[in-house]
């Protein structure tokens, strides 16, 4: 090239709409983090190829950015819109499946969630979790196995859950009793387990932020699918985050943050055998579940995605 002449088209550092993305990625530095590097490069090539094909007015653009900031406004120490938005774009479910592929027969995992609490209260096996005495009683039961079958003694089982009226404890202080619904109980010598409760139903996520709005400006409801939320944890295996869902909730294919799995749906029987509710401490009609959950040695190759 000669002295003074501009660079080729290929190659020119200047801006134009043909090599929008490749002339940010090139600004960036040989000594930046490479895995920042990576990440940047991606999404810059992403989000220009997406304007680019939305080819969106200025007007559009300054709608865009105006909620975003509107979801950060929303944030408090206690509720974080932009992990909403994540939800129900379904970018929290595929992060998860992502970083939890497990060998197949192994049980696959779902979101967390925001009401998750450690340390809550400690029961034995056949306790009821139910503090506020709404709802249709239940008993949920099953297994803590292997992937080959075997009984895994001592493990630990987290279970939390809304109440008959839609909400969590930690949503309702002073309403609902503390621990309300969510509790720990540790697998027998056989592997199994048991506790009372009662069936869950659907609830709305927070819908009166910027992210419920959009929901609403989409055609799509804040639903989420009936549920119980677990964690299952033992030494020397892979915890589980999972949920079990009811069969029969009007949201289980349309679960507002795409948490529910084909395989996560349990089979829930409506016992009204009286001699059978008082045998597991009830005076009427009742819900039994049998799930069983199989955990994964930690670090075990990976056979199929979960």
């Amino acid at each position: 090239m000669q002295s003074g002449s501009l660079p080729s088209q290929a190659t020119s550092p200047y801006f134009d709409e043909a090599r929008s993305a490749e002339v940010v990625n090139a600004r960036m530095s040989d000594e930046a983090d490479g895995r920042l590097r990576r990440v940047m490069s991606v999404l810059v090539k992403h989000l220009h190829a997406a304007i680019k094909e939305i080819e969106p007015t200025h007007e559009e653009w300054f709608s865009a950015i105006r909620f975003l900031t509107e979801t950060g406004q929303m944030c408090t120490d206690w509720r974080q819109e932009y992990i909403l938005l994540s939800d129900i774009l379904g970018v929290s479910m595929l992060v998860d499946a992502i970083n939890h592929r497990r060998p197949s027969g192994a049980t696959p995992n779902t979101i967390l969630g925001p009401f998750y609490v450690a340390n809550a209260p400690e029961y034995a096996n056949g306790e009821n979790i139910c503090l506020d005495g709404k709802g249709e009683p239940m008993v949920v039961e099953g297994r803590v196995t292997d992937i080959s079958g075997n009984s895994i003694p001592n493990a630990k089982l987290e279970v939390w859950q809304t109440n008959d009226d839609g909400f969590y404890d930690v949503q309702q202080k002073g309403v609902q009793p503390d621990s309300n619904l969510r509790g720990v109980f540790t697998s027998d010598a056989e592997g199994r387990y048991w506790f009372k409760s009662v069936k869950p139903r659907h609830y709305p996520i927070p819908s009166d932020g910027p992210v419920g709005k959009l929901l609403e400006e989409m055609g799509r409801h804040p639903n989420r699918a009936a549920h119980l939320h677990f964690i299952v944890s033992a030494p020397g295996f892979d915890p589980v985050i999972t949920h079990i869902f009811t069969p029969d909730c009007p949201y289980l294919s349309e679960d507002a943050v795409f948490g529910v799995k084909r395989e996560l749906i349990a089979e829930f029987t409506k016992i009204d055998d009286l001699d059978a509710a008082k045998r597991v401490g009830f005076s009427s009609s009742y819900w039994s579940v049998s799930w069983d959950f199989t955990l994964a040695t930690s670090g075990k190759p990976i056979l199929a995605n979960a």
